[in-house]
């Protein structure tokens, strides 16, 4: 296996976009957007997670099977949320009256 060796600026760059990244979501938690702020928060929290996947754990220089399973999980989270939204939203309140 060829290992890619990105340099030191790559991962110094990346770690500061990471922690500008977090002191952006904890700002947005002080701002009201309505029903925008959970958007704006999970919006926040993709990107940081793409930077980690692409760069920390070397996706962005793997061959295509790599990019095929990654691409295969993704899509499987996405079924499994779309199948725990629509249970919550169909289901009745715990508490007669509340819903």
């Amino acid at each position: 296996m060829s290992e890619h060796i990105l340099s030191r600026r790559t991962y110094v760059a990346i770690f500061a976009a990471l922690v500008a990244l977090t002191g952006l979501t904890t700002l947005v938690a002080f701002f009201n957007f309505g029903i925008m702020n959970p958007v704006i928060a999970m919006s926040i929290a993709c990107l940081k997670a793409t930077l980690v996947v692409l760069f920390f754990m070397h996706l962005r220089d793997t061959d295509q099977v790599t990019w095929i399973v990654a691409g295969a999980a993704v899509f499987w989270l996405g079924i499994l949320f779309v199948l725990i939204l629509s249970d919550y939203a169909w289901r009745s309140p715990a508490i007669p009256g509340l819903g």
